[in-house]
């Protein structure tokens, strides 16, 4: 069996957890959360007082928190979100506690279990069948029902020219602004830096899954084609991208097999608030509760003039079946995305509850990776680039939009569907 150190990969940790006969939802290591303004004292607690060796995110360059190469640290530290990483050994060792709040005079808010991510689209059975074949547990702890993307067709869709029903939805075309200026993050499974339809633009790139940024799974170039990619892809293509203007950050926080550990997703995070990406795109998730991480992750952003917008899952089989946004969209400091159709009703498989605003889910076309360049996926993956690319818009259109007030613009303008809050929030995004 792998250990559960810092350094340890998320194929091993995930070998590991099926082989402990545990619950394979989680890593085997903790995440602490600490109180606002407690930073400095928490590290403080875990150096001095705990006698952890403890890594900081900020010590590695360019912000780019590598797992792999954080040496005998039982810790890694991200600064900008309030939250520490901690190894299993080391947390054994140390009889560390978890799964209550700290007390009044602790800097530590709480210390909670990590849990494994997925994109929104990657089968969970799929993945770890190539691990342990161990399909069906794996479906069922995660609850990854629905939790796969639909692949309708490669290549250029039928309606080949003018826009995607998506972007026309949302008003797009209309709009004066491009997100010219504005800094947008996509935490994802890479890009595909080469694809001939981004040539020429501004990438700033950093992984933190031990693999290059070139995204060989396709879900990270699809996701960022929607919120970032071209007004005019060339040839007989139709406009897919919304902030075609927008300097591009691509964090890659999911493998090529798109599975992570929710630290990984926590310092792609903690790296687009400390580089002030005003927008930070995540179609990601899983099927667990509010994690204070990712709350504290929220907050951060907002503090920072950055937002956080999450896809709310796509484990539902309406209108039988219909399951909670999952995490980190059900966290109260992050914009939630659901899905909705061509014809503005909501997707069959997208989660309920905690959902904030809707954007275009089913059917999208979009940039894909090469010799593909293009496909047309389904999913709440799909419906948040939408929401996000229109935050660029508006976050160009005034500079006071930022964090919680380019929330609240979002929400005001979204167009009525008629449909529960609980089901598609406030709307159907829309473009200034």
């Amino acid at each position: 069996m792998a250990d559960q150190r810092i350094s340890t990969s998320v194929d091993d940790l995930l070998t590991a957890a099926l082989e402990g006969g545990g619950d394979p939802a989680k890593t085997g290591r903790f995440l602490m959360t600490f109180k606002p303004g407690a930073m400095d004292a928490g590290v403080k607690s875990l150096t001095a007082e705990s006698g952890f060796r403890v890594a900081n995110a900020r010590d590695f360059q360019g912000l780019e928190a590598s797992f792999e190469t954080a040496g005998d640290a039982d810790a890694v530290v991200f600064h900008e979100i309030g939250v520490a990483l901690v190894g299993g050994e080391a947390a054994a060792q140390r009889g560390l506690s978890f799964g209550i709040s700290a007390l009044d005079d602790s800097p530590v808010h709480s210390i909670d279990p990590e849990y494994f991510m997925f994109a929104n689209g990657v089968n969970a059975r799929d993945y770890l069948k190539g691990v342990l074949n161990a399909t069906q547990m794996i479906y069922a702890e995660l609850g990854a029902g629905g939790l796969e993307e639909l692949s309708v067709g490669s290549g250029v869709s039928p309606e080949v020219l003018g826009v995607t029903w998506g972007l026309a939805a949302c008003r797009v075309p209309p709009s004066n602004f491009s997100g010219n200026g504005i800094k947008v993050a996509v935490l994802d499974t890479g890009f595909d830096t080469g694809h001939p339809e981004f040539a020429g633009r501004s990438f700033t790139t950093n992984t933190f899954v031990g693999e290059p940024v070139l995204d060989l799974h396709g879900h990270g170039t699809h996701t960022t084609g929607t919120a970032c990619g071209p007004k005019a892809p060339g040839g007989a293509i139709q406009r897919y991208g919304i902030g075609f203007s927008v300097q591009i950050f691509v964090g890659k926080v999911l493998t090529n097999s798109g599975a992570g550990s929710q630290a990984q997703v926590l310092a792609g995070m903690d790296w687009a608030i400390a580089n002030k990406c005003s927008v930070i795109s995540m179609s990601l998730g899983a099927q667990i509760p509010v994690q204070p991480s990712y709350t504290s992750a929220g907050a951060a952003a907002l503090t920072n003039g950055c937002l956080i917008i999450a896809a709310a899952g796509n484990a539902s089989a309406r209108p039988n079946a219909i399951q909670p946004a999952g995490a980190p969209a059900n966290s109260p400091t992050i914009l939630s995305v659901a899905a909705v159709d061509n014809a503005l009703k909501v997707a069959v498989f997208s989660n309920g509850g905690k959902v904030d605003i809707a954007g275009p889910g089913v059917n999208v076309f979009s940039s894909y990776k090469r010799p593909t360049l293009h496909n047309t996926l389904s999913g709440t993956s799909m419906a948040t680039p939408h929401v996000a690319g229109c935050a660029a818009l508006w976050a160009e259109s005034n500079s006071g939009l930022r964090g919680a007030a380019l929330r609240a613009k979002l929400i005001a303008t979204a167009k009525p569907l008629g449909a529960p809050a609980s089901d598609v929030g406030a709307g159907l995004v829309q473009a200034p």
